[in-house]
């Protein structure tokens, strides 16, 4: 979600990798391993992103970045996914964060700690995505 191209996917995965490798002794077990790489993951994701607006956009998201492996029954679903992520497109990057995490099924207790905010926040944060989210798809789907 954070990257454009295949080139940079693999950059934004080794930068990942080298924090984590930084930060492994600062892990103090307070939380699951995953959560934690996750935060440090989606931190180094969002600073990358942060210093790569400061530069002039260079190209769109392709369609390639919006695909996903799953053979659906529907012919309309395809279309319906698209717009889908082209409305998780606008949203922002802590925005996105916070549905990434909610469609990979975790708890709102994990995405909170990932994030940095509390469960009841992440509610809120989520009710609002989704309003949000209806209001840009709803004249595709009306």
């Amino acid at each position: 979600m954070y990257c454009n191209q295949d080139e940079e996917r693999r950059d934004l995965f080794q930068d990942i990798v080298l924090q984590l490798w930084r930060a492994y002794e600062s892990f103090k077990g307070e939380s699951k391993i995953s959560t934690w790489m996750y935060r440090v993951a989606l931190n180094t994701a969002i600073s990358g992103f942060r210093k790569q607006k400061r530069k002039p956009e260079q190209s769109r998201l392709s369609d390639r970045a919006y695909e996903v492996p799953i053979v659906l029954p529907d012919p309309d679903m395809e279309e319906k996914r698209t717009f889908l992520y082209k409305a998780i497109d606008q949203l922002s990057e802590v925005e996105k964060g916070i549905v990434m995490l909610h469609l990979e099924d975790h708890s709102y207790e994990e995405i909170a700690e990932i994030i940095g905010i509390t469960p009841n926040y992440v509610g809120v944060k989520l009710n609002r995505i989704k309003q949000r989210l209806k209001k840009i798809l709803q004249p595709h789907f009306v």
